[in-house]
């Protein structure tokens, strides 16, 4: 470490000055030489003074001018190699003839004739063995920060204690170089902090342009989101990357590292905070109880059992048909649990399986489900409507009969907000859904059904962050639907966490809906993205920019905004983000009936009688195109062709 600090000014010297630096060792090994062959030939040390100095001093006079003219001082000794060891060995030859024709053939009084032989043998060993460690000492050191300096330059946001923690995590980091720190305090500015600037937040623009800044990286765990939201707005024009910590809570304790930076995500764009979640409505229906979650491979069923897990649980059953994400989940879940804590129980079942999931009801008698199995993908569900339906509809149906005839004492629905005048299948059989839930809420002695309507949660699976993300990377375009389409978001973690509290609070029969806040403009988020990432937007106003936006239409069944009442007299619960509908539903007995014919429909799978009697069930369904289901699309064509056939 010494001799890295010792070797950082010696590359730092001008040319001229290395040039000079090599002279003076080489003039100095010529002395050593000549002292260690008198030790050599005597056999004892002599003092460099007479006759014995003479001959130092012819071995200088004739060293330095033959080394230079054989260019040796033209060299990179970082770069030595065996070319370069030749040319020294190539005159140190030339030098040892002249020398050995001075002191041995000819003779010197006082200065033994072997000297002459001696001296040339130890100065070509010295001269190599010092160009060898230049090459071994500087060499990797040089390359090292010749590497190093064409890192991406970056700038810390906040010269706080996470800020100091990740430019010292950073300090050996083969991807990036810390330059400097922006903060907000104007009393540090100017100052300096563990031999990093710190700057004002106002220079960003000039720093970009001066010192070629790439990425800016906020460490700012526990500023709130409002503060955030603005930090960012004030980078917007910086053409810079931002990358972020989380927050402190994702921290919890010890020391910040490289691998806790992420990409900017929306929920670091949303105004809201997120409220700190009632634990005594978290735990009420998980602690100390067998918890059932179906669905559990899926983007909000996985979430809804790892805040579960946090809750203790005694057993955690995890229903899903997917064989891949069962497995996933179940080996996620395995690592954050002590032996014996909680008993976890990974079940391949699919909810339309009336059989299955009375076997399982009956083996583990589940105190709580949360029902989070469903087809979600608007288009696709869109060009498989039987399939969305069965799964949606009866699978609910199916599951909820389950846990009412085993005595569960709460079950859950994770429901949509597509599901409010629902333009599409997915929407309209998470409607119906909600109201196979509502009819049975009304006659269930014991179960007490509950629905949870959110809209779109980070990170969910087909969910437009990721896919505009993986875009960016790709360099474009990104695709968009509408240019004024807009969405509900939540993160995932508060989804997941309001679930469980709203089906704390139920009572049987109710619709809960969680607030929002404001929906975001899919084409601002964009923008903001491409921006964020330090790059700029493709457009008519700059069409030399790096990403275009490009406007693809909406797909089948897509909505320009969703909602989430059906009414407009929500009421407000105990919880500042949880609010409670009131919705109309079919007694049991008659949407049973219509669910047996709808049934039929599906079997035949005679979409146009499907869509007639979904919208005769759900009154606000307006389909917004028509059908696009592939069997139908098919069979249409094939019967097209044959009567085309039969005509010719």
């Amino acid at each position: 470490m010494f001799l890295n600090h010792l070797a950082l000014p010696v590359l730092g010297l001008p040319r001229i000055a290395k040039r000079a630096l090599v002279l003076l060792v080489d003039f100095s090994l010529c002395f050593l030489t000549v002292w260690l062959a008198f030790y050599l030939r005597l056999g004892e040390f002599v003092a460099l003074a007479g006759p014995s100095l003479w001959a130092a001093i012819a071995s200088i006079a004739v060293a330095l001018p033959i080394f230079i003219v054989s260019g040796l001082y033209r060299a990179i000794f970082r770069y030595t190699g065996w070319p370069a060891m030749m040319t020294v060995t190539k005159a140190i030859v030339v030098y040892g003839l002249v020398y050995a024709a001075i002191f041995t053939a000819v003779g010197f009084q006082g200065v033994p004739r072997t000297i002459g032989l001696i001296q040339p043998i130890l100065l070509l060993l010295a001269v190599g063995a010092s160009r060898a460690l230049a090459r071994f000492w500087l060499g990797g050191l040089y390359q090292s920060q010749l590497k190093r300096a064409a890192l991406p330059k970056v700038l810390i946001y906040g010269a706080g204690t996470a800020g100091r923690q990740l430019a010292a995590a950073m300090a050996n980091s083969h991807e990036m170089r810390v330059v400097g720190f922006l903060d907000d305090d104007d009393r540090m500015h100017g100052q300096v902090l563990n031999g990093q600037p710190i700057y004002g937040p106002d220079d960003l623009s000039d720093l970009v342009a001066t010192l070629q800044i790439t990425d800016v990286l906020l460490a700012l765990p526990s500023a709130s989101r409002k503060r955030r939201n603005e930090i960012l707005e004030q980078m917007l024009n910086a053409h810079v990357s931002v990358r972020t910590l989380p927050s402190i809570t994702e921290l919890a304790q010890g020391k910040v590292s490289t691998s806790d930076l992420r990409e900017l995500d929306i929920d670091d764009l949303l105004s809201r905070e997120p409220v700190v979640p009632n634990h005594i409505l978290l735990s009420k229906n998980i602690t100390e109880k067998t918890v059932l979650v179906t669905g559990a491979g899926g983007s909000i069923g996985s979430e809804l059992c790892r805040q579960i897990l946090k809750v203790n649980p005694v057993t955690l059953l995890l229903i899903e048909q997917s064989e891949f994400a069962l497995y996933d989940i179940h080996q996620e879940l395995q690592k954050k649990i002590a032996d014996g804590a909680v008993k976890l129980v990974p079940l391949l079942a699919s909810v339309r399986d009336g059989e299955r999931m009375r076997e399982i009801m009956a083996t583990w008698r589940p105190d709580t489900v949360y029902h989070a199995a469903a087809y979600k993908h608007v288009p696709l569900v869109e060009h498989n409507p039987t399939e969305g339906i069965r799964n949606n509809v009866l699978g609910t149906q199916t599951a909820a009969r389950a846990a009412a005839e085993h005595g569960v004492s709460d079950f859950v629905l994770i429901s949509t907000d597509k599901a409010v005048r629902p333009s599409n299948i997915m929407g309209v059989s998470k409607r119906l859904a909600e109201m196979v839930l509502q009819a049975l809420a009304a006659v269930s002695p014991t179960t007490r059904f509950t629905m949870v309507r959110f809209g779109n949660v980070l990170g969910s699976s087909g969910s437009v962050v990721p896919k505009f993300r993986q875009q960016i990377r790709d360099g474009g375009p990104i695709t968009l639907t509408h240019r004024e389409i807009t969405r509900y978001f939540m993160t995932i973690s508060e989804a997941a966490q309001l679930v469980i509290q709203a089906g704390a609070m139920a009572k049987g029969g109710d619709v809960f809906v969680l607030d929002m806040g404001q929906s975001v403009k899919i084409m601002d988020l964009a923008r903001r993205m491409i921006e964020l990432s330090g790059l700029s937007v493709k457009d008519e106003i700059n069409p030399d920019g790096d990403i275009e936006i490009e406007i693809t239409g909406l797909r089948p069944g897509e909505k320009l905004y969703e909602e989430l009442l059906i009414g407009n007299d929500p009421k407000s619960t105990p919880h500042p983000r949880i609010m409670k509908a009131h919705e109309d539903f079919l007694p049991l007995p008659a949407l049973e009936e219509k669910l047996n014919a709808l049934e039929l429909a599906l079997n035949v799978n005679d979409i146009s009688v499907v869509r007639r009697m979904l919208q005769q069930l759900v009154a606000e369904y307006t389909p917004s195109g028509g059908i696009v289901d592939w069997v139908h699309l098919e069979q249409e064509a094939e019967a097209d062709a044959v009567e085309r056939t039969n005509h010719s």
